[in-house]
């Protein structure tokens, strides 16, 4: 009995998709979902950026790794290809880094969107400088061991959310959030939407119009049966 798993093929969301969902962001997307998909799609805010100035969206490949060990990172890596999301699990979050600047400048020579982390990265200094999309549950330079059992290209659960090999990921300032391939279209064409009603508020604001009455937020407040003074709190 195998003690580990590779799988060397990927059904990827469809490319034209992962274009259309670099131009809306994680929050519109989450926003343009049915809820309970939303909620189980998007990481926690652990998972934050090391740059928060860059968006990705591209396909999933994932790794799963021993604790303190990254050699299933590194054949996930081996295996991805262009405009691919490394989406790599290791629960023992600060054993090992999974991620650090050699194998960020291997992901760019092969044109990997970017690479998302349940798991400690090093580095940070010079994955800066590189400006590779780097997202992350942790940071340490701990050295990790390249001879651990584990999985590529099966489902994981990162950072509670299962991404399948071939979802589409969606990373920016604001978080990660994993998109199920068969639904990726009607999410992104549903954010755009709401980025064209958005535009429209915006435009209304700068003309001078009120927050409070473009969103509609009298009826909700009077539902409320608020008691409100005019003039200042005593005391």
């Amino acid at each position: 009995m195998h003690s580990s798993v590779v799988y060397r093929r990927v059904t990827r969301v469809d490319a034209a998709v992962c274009e259309a969902a670099k131009t809306v962001s994680v929050s519109d997307v989450h926003e343009a979902m049915p809820l309970s998909e939303a909620r189980r799609g998007l990481m926690s805010p652990r998972m934050r950026p090391l740059n928060r100035s860059l968006r990705i969206a591209g396909p999933a490949v994932t790794a799963h790794c021993a604790p303190g060990d990254n050699l299933m990172m590194h054949r996930a890596l081996y295996l991805a290809e262009p405009g691919d999301v490394l989406v790599v699990v290791c629960q023992s979050e600060t054993s090992g880094a999974q991620w650090g600047d050699m194998a960020a400048r291997y992901a760019l020579r092969k044109g990997l969107a970017g690479v998302v982390v349940q798991g400690a990265i090093r580095d940070t200094d010079e994955l800066e400088r590189m400006t590779f999309p780097v997202w992350s549950t942790a940071v340490s330079p701990i050295r990790p061991g390249k001879a651990g059992a584990g999985a590529v290209n099966v489902p994981v659960a990162c950072d509670g959310v299962i991404v399948r090999p071939g979802d589409m990921i969606m990373a920016d300032g604001d978080g990660v959030i994993c998109v199920p391939r068969e639904g990726a279209a009607a999410a992104v064409e549903a954010a755009r939407e709401r980025m064209t009603r958005e535009d429209t508020v915006a435009a209304a604001i700068a003309d001078g119009a009120h927050l409070w009455d473009l969103a509609k937020l009298q009826s909700a407040f009077d539902a409320l049966d608020v008691e409100e003074i005019d003039g200042p709190c005593p005391g």
